[in-house]
């Protein structure tokens, strides 16, 4: 299948960001409207969304009071309360809020229940929740229940968490290695690196498992202190097995995998789409470009001169043809939201007999699809573009490496090779001219050999041919969003809000150090970003600044509202090109044909009016997906360094916090952690404004994006942990020369 990790992703910005700024302040209770503390207790005794629609719903009020109810809630929001708004992400506070669904992880050191948020949207990675004990006579807490829990801050990203409702009723299940003792007692270590407890397996509990088996275990009834009991009801395979990373990483983070009977049912009946009412495009040469590994091609290509310009096809699979709104299959896909990719497996969106089959554009085969027909002028701006549902057959499977050659070396292979790069380049220009922020940042590529072991980490290359397809897929999904503006269709937008005032100056402050100024005011343009990185490429302090401006970058969202997209500096944006492996494309799709009167497989009456829930959940799926696969990644290399315990390595400093420094290895881009306690005997003073770490009475600066030589300490594949020590000069003990002092 495709990976969600390939260059096109970069149509983003090269960011994952959420939109979002703070709210505004305190607004007044409008007459005949619930208080704040009326809609706050709603919330806290009612299970799952509670937005404008479900107060208005609850008080009985009419659509005059639509606005008031809306500011309410703005305000509550931004107060850090429990209420959760139908407005669009910009409005959600970057902060939990003091009230929220958690999902229980696991345990600390002491015992005490350890939380995340179960559906996280705010920007950053989400917070940790140390859960207070239950009250006498109650169970205590196990990993996988979830609760509505009321927070308080204790720290930088940690919370304190109160029960206030139970919400699972199943018994809650833990994951780690079975580690057998005597007397037929066992243990499971936990394969959570932010769990710090294991669980004990009384005798006979151990459901036969072997030594160094995942496992899954069920909580048992217990009491006072001690290691929890559980009883283990599932074996996943061995530690060592090459399948076991991924499989543990999709069951940390609840990753469906499994697709009801019905569904597989619906997709086995799937056929050949028919040429009837579809427009033939058979004899267009269309191509696929994708990655080498790819198995999935949802999207092919063709370009042509013409005696103005370019003329441009981009055809998509028709998944809707296949998958109909509400049907066994359509739920399995909303549940899933995506794809999510790792170096030995896909979890699919929709069942391989559709993402490797009827869905996949193979060559030489007839293939349903929508495609959209663009022409552009000579200077690459689009002049006209239209919408169809046609048959195609793709006239070849490429990869990008062979693309990239054929133009370097002026071979055309038979196709529209050369019109495709003349295209590419005219709205290069267009790009450009635009002004969008373009991100330095590589991509790592895991390669496993035949055992499932890593073979090789390197940096994935960026060639013409990834941007060639990056910029036909937006400029698709720009149209995409202004036809179904101009049918007075739902869409749901691809959403990237300008840096908030907070992070703004945050990065403000950051770029004077080194002599650099953003235009003043309190709005930016995408460009303003792009000529810093420009400014700063080649140089030293090119990686900081790239790392400083990605992460003062908001998040990109689905939603109903249109805010636009900073990062590509576009008025409106979808993503349409997709629907194999994002549900968002789906939805996009059903509306075209919907409000095109396309034929079968369009949105229903009424449908419109789930989009906004939709987007909260898809959004959510998708930073699931990212953080699975980002925690995949870093397993697997684990596991490549298992071996290099003691060596040495050139790295960079990726992060700093009060508790240490988080360095990157060059080449292979192993993150690991430098403890604190392992610098040379300071104290020291962490500046969350300039990213550094300053020793009080040595003047050492650890600053992000410093190089640093490092050496590994220790290698865990099952957490997916790696710790290093920063290395210091022979016998005395001195920093090297690359440490720098105030």
């Amino acid at each position: 299948m495709k990976r969600s990790g390939r260059p096109g992703a970069r149509a983003d910005g090269g960011t994952g960001k959420r939109p979002g700024t703070r709210g505004a302040g305190m607004a007044p209770r409008p007459s005949g409207a619930p208080s704040r503390e009326e809609i706050r207790r709603l919330v806290q005794t009612t299970q799952g969304h509670v937005g404008k629609r479900e107060v208005m719903r609850h008080f009985g009020l009419g659509p005059e009071h639509a606005n008031a109810v809306r500011g309410l809630l703005k305000s509550l929001g931004a107060g850090g309360s429990s209420a959760r708004d139908d407005d669009p992400p910009r409005q959600v506070p970057e902060e939990p809020r003091d009230v929220m669904e958690v999902r229980v992880t696991g345990t600390d050191s002491e015992g005490e229940a350890l939380a995340r948020p179960v559906s996280w949207t705010g920007d950053g990675p989400p917070p940790l929740i140390v859960m207070e004990a239950e009250p006498r006579g109650r169970p205590a807490l196990a990993p996988g229940e979830r609760v509505v829990a009321k927070l308080r801050p204790i720290g930088p990203g940690r919370f304190a968490g109160r029960t206030l409702k139970r919400l699972t009723e199943a018994p809650a299940r833990v994951l780690g290695v079975y580690r057998p003792g005597t007397g037929g007692h066992g243990r499971i270590e936990p394969t959570d690196r932010r769990v710090k407890a294991e669980w004990a397996v009384p005798p006979g509990e151990s459901g036969g498992a072997a030594a160094g088996e995942i496992v899954l275990g069920e909580p048992l009834p217990s009491h006072g202190y001690g290691l929890k009991p559980v009883r283990i009801i599932e074996r996943l395979g061995n530690i060592g097995d090459a399948r076991a990373i991924s499989l543990i990483v999709i069951h940390t983070h609840d990753i469906p995998t499994e697709f009801s009977a019905e569904a597989l049912a619906e997709a086995d009946k799937a056929r050949a789409t028919p040429v009837r009412g579809r427009v033939d495009l058979r004899d267009t040469p269309l191509v696929t470009i994708d990655g080498e590994d790819a198995r999935d091609f949802d999207d092919a290509v063709f370009a042509e001169r013409t005696p103005t310009g370019f003329r441009l096809i981009v055809a998509i699979a028709d998944v809707a043809h296949y998958v109909r709104p509400g049907a066994a299959l359509d739920r399995a896909a909303r549940t899933r939201g995506n794809s999510c990719y790792f170096p030995d497996r896909v979890v699919p969106m929709l069942p391989e007999v559709l993402s490797n089959g009827w869905c996949s554009l193979r060559p030489a085969e007839d293939r349903g699809c929508l495609f959209v027909e663009m022409t552009l002028d000579a200077a690459g701006r689009k002049t006209t573009h239209r919408f169809g549902r046609g048959l195609m057959k793709s006239a070849a499977r490429l990869t990008y490496e062979q693309v990239q050659a054929a133009q370097d070396a002026g071979d055309d292979l038979g196709l529209p090779i050369p019109a495709l790069y003349d295209a590419f380049r005219a709205l290069l220009d267009v790009r450009n001219a635009r002004g969008t922020l373009d991100l330095d940042l590589p991509e790592r590529r895991v390669v496993l050999d035949d055992a499932g072991k890593v073979a090789s980490v390197a940096p994935r290359p960026r060639l013409d041919s990834h941007r060639l397809i990056e910029e036909f897929m937006v400029l698709a999904n720009v149209c995409a969003a202004e036809e179904l503006e101009r049918l007075h269709q739902p869409c749901v937008y691809r959403t990237h809000a300008p840096p908030s005032e907070e992070k703004l100056e945050t990065l403000r402050s950051f770029l004077r150090g080194f002599d650099i100024a953003l235009p003043p005011g309190g709005q930016i343009h995408p460009r303003d970003l792009d000529r810093v990185l420009k400014r700063v490429a080649g140089t030293e302090e090119g990686p900081l600044v790239n790392e400083v401006v990605l992460r003062s970058q908001m998040q990109a969202a689905y939603d109903v509202v249109n805010i636009g997209h900073f990062g590509l500096a576009l008025p409106r944006y979808a993503h349409f090109t997709s629907p194999i492996r994002r549900y968002a494309d789906l939805m996009v799709h059903r509306a075209l044909i919907a409000g095109l009167k396309l034929g079968v497989g369009g949105l229903e009456p009424g449908d419109g009016g789930h989009f906004a829930s939709t987007c909260e959940h898809i959004t959510a799926t998708e930073r699931r997906a990212a953080l699975a696969e980002r925690d995949a990644t870093d397993r697997y290399l684990a596991a490549f360094m298992m071996d290099k315990v003691g060596a040495t390595f050139d790295a960079r400093i990726s992060g700093v916090t009060r508790f240490g420094l988080f360095v990157t290895v060059a080449g292979n881009g192993a993150s690991g952690l430098v403890p604190i306690s392992t610098l040379p005997e300071d104290f020291y003073i962490h500046d969350e404004a300039t990213q550094t770490l300053t020793g009080r009475r040595n003047g050492l600066v650890f600053r992000l994006a410093q190089e640093v030589e490092v050496r590994l300490s220790e290698a865990s594949p099952v957490t997916g942990g790696l710790v290093f020590h920063i290395l210091q000069g022979p016998g005395d003990g001195a920093p090297r020369q690359r440490w720098r002092r105030r």
